[in-house]
């Protein structure tokens, strides 16, 4: 997260720097070319010329310095801005006539990169400061300032101000974007790790107070244990109080995919290919799941994802299976229809159970019950991709998996 916080900032902020360096280069060629087409009206054009020489050798030799707000430091700031007052109030000495007159002073408009220096590093307040000394020095400078010099002066000042100002909202919203998306980022693995939760834990808590039940004596009490913490576990992570940390992956399905960890295409069969060079074929994944109340119709032709695609669109459909087993009677059967396309891999999971009574799904999520919300639609959101759920009460229930092929790949 740090790491793109960073990459925010360079976005935002590193157009405005590049931006100055381009301007003291250009102001520096310009004070020159002035001095260069004007230097008959200096009564001392040798201080000029030396002033002029230190303007360019420090522009030169610091342009790295405005690269970025790190290298450019306040010691750096200090010693650019005293180099543009002193060319201020060296001005008058070296032509007399720019006490009564407006000319352009020695640095010019190189000035102004000094102060546009502040106004990026520090904001609106260091540019106050930088353009109020500026103002000073050609107040003092000119004795008897005219209507221009004074527009000229303000005119700086209001700028450096708004600029600052603007560069502070930037890092303001650079700040908010990053905490969005820490947000965003703790809030995809709170639902990934519920989801192992449920796909793993709850189930076990759930068959341990069934078969408690059924078989009585101390068994049921066991149960009743199992069911007392499976309604907490529940609580827990309805409530959104799941630590993000990371956890292996373990669910009803986990054993499968370990088993078919090796079943890849596109790798020639080598173990040490990464997730950018291979594909999985999704039949691998779904093959296990299919038995005799199971049935899978499948393409003829490899069905090849990325692996994560693969593996969490292959969950999501033994969760679907796990609702049916829990919610449909050991006597329900099942289908499994798998469809490739170029544009999008669909899977089909539908049962001849009694079906989902209206406003039972909503329910089921405000009791914690979150396999349809989190094993299913969350896993199939995190891939791009939709879950939709059709069931009417005694025709069974039908869900759809849909994953676009360009975001999965992503």
């Amino acid at each position: 997260m740090a790491r793109r916080e960073r990459v925010v900032r360079m976005s935002v902020e590193q157009p405005l720097w590049r931006a100055l360096t381009a301007y003291r280069l250009l102001t520096m060629v310009y004070a020159v070319l002035i001095f260069a087409f004007g230097r008959d009206k200096f009564e001392r054009p040798w201080v000029a010329a030396g002033f002029l020489l230190v303007l360019v050798v420090w522009t030169v030799a610091t342009l790295p310095k405005v690269a970025n707000a790190v290298s450019c430091t306040k010691r750096f700031l200090g010693v650019d801005l005293t180099i543009a007052l002193v060319g201020i109030l060296l001005t008058p000495v070296v032509d007399v006539q720019a006490r009564y007159m407006d000319g352009p002073t020695l640095p010019t408009i190189w000035t102004a990169g000094s102060v546009l220096a502040f106004a990026v590093k520090g904001g609106w307040r260091w540019a106050a400061f930088a353009s109020s000394l500026v103002a000073f020095a050609n107040l003092v400078g000119r004795g008897t300032p005219s209507r221009d010099t004074l527009h000229n002066v303000l005119l700086v000042w209001v700028a450096s101000i708004a600029i600052g100002y603007i560069v502070e909202v930037a890092r303001a919203s650079e700040r908010t974007l990053a905490r969005a998306l820490e947000i965003e980022a703790a809030t995809r693995e709170r639902e990934r790790l519920a989801r192992d939760i449920h796909d793993s834990v709850l189930q076990v808590l759930a068959m341990v107070q069934r078969r408690g039940t059924a078989l009585g004596g101390e068994a049921a009490e066991l149960g009743r244990m199992a069911g007392e913490q499976e309604v907490a576990l529940r609580t827990l992570v309805s409530s959104g109080l799941v630590p993000t940390t990371r956890t292996s992956e373990d669910s009803s399905l986990g054993a499968v995919v370990r088993t078919v960890d090796d079943a890849r295409y596109g790798d020639g069969g080598d173990g040490d290919a990464t997730d950018e060079d291979r594909r999985w074929d999704l039949r691998t994944l779904l093959a296990p799941l299919s038995g005799s109340a199971v049935t899978l119709a499948e393409p003829g032709a490899p069905v090849l994802l990325r692996p994560a695609a693969a593996r969490e669109l292959a969950a999501a459909v033994s969760a679907a299976l796990d609702n049916v087993r829990k919610h449909a009677g050991d006597g329900a059967r099942s289908w499994i229809l798998v469809e490739d396309s170029p544009d999008e891999v669909i899977v089909t999971v539908r049962d001849d159970g009694p079906g989902i009574p209206e406003g039972r799904l909503a329910q089921a999520e405000g009791e914690g019950r979150l396999g349809v919300a989190l094993s299913i639609r969350g896993r199939l959101r995190e891939l791009g991709g939709t879950a939709e759920l059709i069931s009417v009460p005694g025709q069974g229930t039908e869900v759809e998996l849909k994953v676009p092929r360009g975001k999965a790949e992503r």
